[in-house]
């Protein structure tokens, strides 16, 4: 071979020799790119989700509360309900030892009459309720009620505020106060004049009370037992 064609022969390339080439983009980088995207939607999303969380957790929390307070309310109104039907068992157990001791007829009816246990003595099938239970006025009836309430106290350690009704009297005279309440109103109104009534008893002032709030009037109390009475005033 000559040395023109020697010199045509490109000299082979170093095998050696590293291959300039650019250089990578570091994947760290994406990485990190998208580290902080991630923290900075879950950052911006925290509080959104933690005040969601805390008002379904106050929400949850005002709707147990209520759900308590009703179950208590309706859990200490059953449980007032037992206390007056035992006061009702215990007031029967007295008035019964006391006609039977007495020797006088008459059956014992039991109920609830609103916060009050409601005793009533009755005429039974072996004869009537003598009425000198009732006494004048219904002096004996009220002093018949004051012992079965200081009977009931003994037995269950509380101040007892029964009713006791023998023979019908109570449920008589609320209906003739009750028209006694109707009328003196009436004149009230018309008047524009306080009108004072005679004297009664705790249970007929009561009754007068009610019919006064009823229509919308004031009434007070006056005075002592046994001269207290009410005075109804124009509104």
């Amino acid at each position: 071979m000559s040395d023109t064609q020697a010199t045509d022969v490109e000299a082979p390339v170093d095998a050696t020799t590293e291959p300039t080439t650019e250089s990578p983009i570091e994947p760290t980088t994406a990485s990190t790119t998208a580290a902080t995207t991630g923290s900075t939607d879950a950052a911006s999303d925290s509080p959104a989700d933690s005040t969601d969380e805390g008002a379904a957790a106050e929400q949850a929390d005002t709707t147990d509360d209520g759900a308590a307070a009703e179950h208590a309310e309706k859990g200490d109104k059953k449980s007032r309900v037992r206390q007056l039907e035992r006061e009702g068992e215990v007031a029967a157990d007295f008035l019964e030892t006391l006609l039977d001791i007495a020797d006088l007829d008459g059956d014992i009816d039991v109920d609830v009459d609103g916060d009050r246990a409601a005793i009533a003595i009755v005429d039974s099938d072996e004869g009537r309720v003598p009425r000198r239970l009732v006494g004048t006025d219904g002096k004996v009836l009220e002093a018949l009620q004051e012992l079965t309430r200081l009977a009931v106290q003994v037995e269950t350690g509380e101040r007892s505020r029964l009713m006791l009704d023998i023979a019908g009297h109570r449920a008589q005279r609320r209906s003739a106060l009750v028209e006694l309440a109707k009328v003196a109103i009436a004149e009230v109104q018309e008047s524009g004049m306080k009108r004072s009534l005679e004297p009664m008893t705790a249970f007929e002032r009561k009754v007068i009370h009610d019919e006064v709030s009823a229509a919308g009037l004031v009434s007070e109390s006056e005075g002592v037992d046994p001269h207290r009475h009410i005075v109804i005033l124009p509104a």
